[in-house]
């Protein structure tokens, strides 16, 4: 920033004392060298703000950038599921048409009484049964095997 060499600094050290006197130049180079401490830390107090505001700026930009990435990806993700559901809802209407329910005469479903039904009856009460005798199963390992709980404070073990 200036340039003073060592000459000019001896210059002005003769100059003080000759105009200052010997008897006031340490305390006037003491509260020069406080003023010139004042000064460093004021510059660097100001280049740190100017610093900051420019890291709150940049981050201010950053911010908006992810903003408008984040509403790019919603309205992506939104037009994607209009898609879908649109697709869904075609897939369904075809599938819709494609099943229409016939009418049945009622000759082609035997009488509940008639012999037609006995099979189906039969395997009905079957697998009615082997529910039964699993449901059975899974009670008697209950009752065997009873579930284990950790022992908690205050609350006795069975």
């Amino acid at each position: 920033m200036f340039d003073i060499g060592f000459s000019e600094i001896v210059v002005i050290g003769v100059t003080a004392l000759i105009v200052i006197g010997p008897e006031r130049l340490p305390k006037v180079a003491r509260t020069m060298g406080h003023m010139f401490g004042r000064l460093q830390r004021y510059v660097t107090e100001v280049k740190a703000d100017i610093s900051r505001e420019m890291e709150l700026d940049e981050l201010r930009k950053l911010q908006t950038q992810v903003k408008d990435a984040a509403r790019d990806l919603e309205q992506s993700v939104s037009q994607a599921t209009q898609k879908v559901d649109s697709e869904l809802r075609a897939v369904e209407a075809q599938l819709n048409a494609g099943a229409q329910p016939t009418t049945a005469k009622p000759a082609d479903h035997p009488p509940a009484g008639s012999a037609g039904s006995a099979p189906a009856e039969a395997a009905l009460e079957a697998q009615v049964a082997a529910n039964a005798e699993s449901a059975s199963a899974v009670a008697a390992a209950i009752e065997t095997h009873p579930p284990q709980q950790s022992h908690l404070p205050g609350f006795d073990r069975i």
